[in-house]
């Protein structure tokens, strides 16, 4: 999977507005990389190191604070439906691929805007390419029966 570029800004030794990670997002597992996580809402900004290296769990999606991720979806991926205690924020990068719904189903392509609000859905690619977004996950309240996952 093609992730993107990752550039984080923080402050430098004289407090001053500065670049302090600029490099390739590290990968979360065969489809996805980890742009930033945070533990709180708000956030903490201060310090200058990296993120927590934790592996992917949709658990951790839920637990708090704020995760982005890069994420690919590969044609012919089989489906998985799921619900997660979150809003997800969802911009479609690349390619294209279905959101499917329990009442319907939605073709998303680059440049697309999603906002998932905890709902049970599943993705399917039907192209011969695989599709790139990016993902912002906050914890939510349930909604329906909540998370399956």
């Amino acid at each position: 999977m093609s992730v993107p570029r990752r550039v984080v800004t923080g402050l430098d030794d004289e407090g001053r507005s500065a670049v302090i990670i600029d490099g390739q997002t590290p990968p979360w597992g065969e489809t996805g990389g980890r742009i930033w996580r945070t533990e709180t809402c708000p956030a903490d900004n201060s310090g200058r190191s990296d993120c927590p290296d934790v592996p992917f769990s949709f658990d951790l999606m839920q637990s708090g604070g704020s995760t982005v991720m890069a994420h690919s979806f590969p044609p012919g991926a089989p489906e998985f439906w799921h619900a997660t205690d979150t809003i997800d924020y969802i911009v479609m990068i690349e390619g294209e691929v279905v959101l499917q719904l329990e009442a319907e189903e939605v073709t998303l392509r680059a440049g697309d805007v999603l906002v998932v609000r905890g709902v049970i859905h599943s993705w399917r690619n039907d192209t011969a390419k695989p599709a790139r977004a990016v993902i912002v996950a906050l914890p939510a309240h349930p909604l329906g029966k909540g998370s399956t996952v």
